[in-house]
């Protein structure tokens, strides 16, 4: 199981991750909203602006502060370091 830093030393497995999305359109914000209505989704953002929004294929969803492109290099292993931490 490889598992992957979104920051703030929290980690989620890889293996599980269906797609990293930008919180930006309306289709996704609903999709977050729906998911804390429904207690599916998980704020690893501490208290910071949520810019990457990773879907699970459990139906959970998770809120990170780092952008799209660090998570999905780190998925990628290509590195994938941010200041924001």
């Amino acid at each position: 199981m490889k598992l992957i830093n979104i920051g703030y030393g929290n980690m989620i497995s890889a293996d599980r991750i269906i797609t990293i999305v930008s919180p930006e359109s309306a289709p996704i914000k609903r999709l977050v909203q729906e998911a804390r209505d429904s207690g599916r989704a998980i704020d690893a953002t501490y208290g910071r602006k949520t810019r990457a929004v990773v879907i699970m294929d459990s139906g959970h969803i998770i809120l990170s502060s780092l952008i799209t492109d660090t998570l999905a290099a780190r998925v990628n292993g290509t590195g994938g370091t941010d200041d924001n931490e």
